[in-house]
């Protein structure tokens, strides 16, 4: 069954700026400014402007449930951009391993190159997508800390490490080696209202 319109607003912190224009997001914050291109999903954004607050109201007009399934979804794209320009994303990876201890060497803090992965001499060497640093925990040993505004981008570029580091032909139940995500978080905390 088709509703005439499914609607859903987003409420716009007093420190973020948001332009739409077509159904390209800008949105620029304290911590810089992210754009995103949500052309290939048939939805209407608009900003409006009332006595709480600035809103992005975002309908669907005349939408099956799985047009009006993406509302959600655009919504969350949004306030994953609004997050990251406040807040910032900080995803931590751990270097697990049984006998090889593994070796990450950070060229720049933009690049890592992964050493002596079970053992082997192959050099696996992964760049970090834009606007994504890289460098060592001070504080835990063998742990790796990911950060950067955009979400898609760190979360794509702990994941290519992640790939990096396959156990290929032997028993993955028994080898656990690897570089993986431990925790995902943001890196400036708000100030609790």
């Amino acid at each position: 069954m088709k509703n005439i319109s499914e609607t859903e607003d987003i409420k716009i912190p007093s420190n973020v700026k948001i332009a739409i224009k077509g159904r390209i997001v800008e949105v620029e914050g304290p911590r810089g400014k992210l754009q995103r291109d949500l052309h290939h999903v048939n939805v209407d954004l608009k900003l409006l402007k009332t006595k709480k607050g600035d809103l992005v109201h975002i309908v669907v007009w005349h939408g099956n449930r799985k047009q009006v399934a993406c509302l959600r979804t655009i919504k969350s794209c949004i306030l994953n951009l609004i997050k990251g320009v406040t807040q910032g994303f900080l995803y931590k990876m751990r270097l697990v391993y049984a006998h090889f201890p593994i070796n990450c060497i950070i060229t720049d803090g933009h690049s890592v190159e992964i050493r002596n992965f079970l053992g082997e001499k192959i050099v696996r060497r992964v760049n970090m997508l834009d606007g994504v640093k890289i460098s060592e925990s001070s504080a835990q040993k063998d742990e790796l800390i990911l950060q950067g505004n955009d979400i898609n981008n760190v979360s794509q570029s702990a994941a290519s490490i992640k790939n990096s580091c396959l156990v290929r032909h032997k028993d993955i139940r028994k080898f656990l080696d690897g570089i993986y995500v431990s925790e995902k978080t943001v890196i400036e905390q708000l100030p609790e209202a």
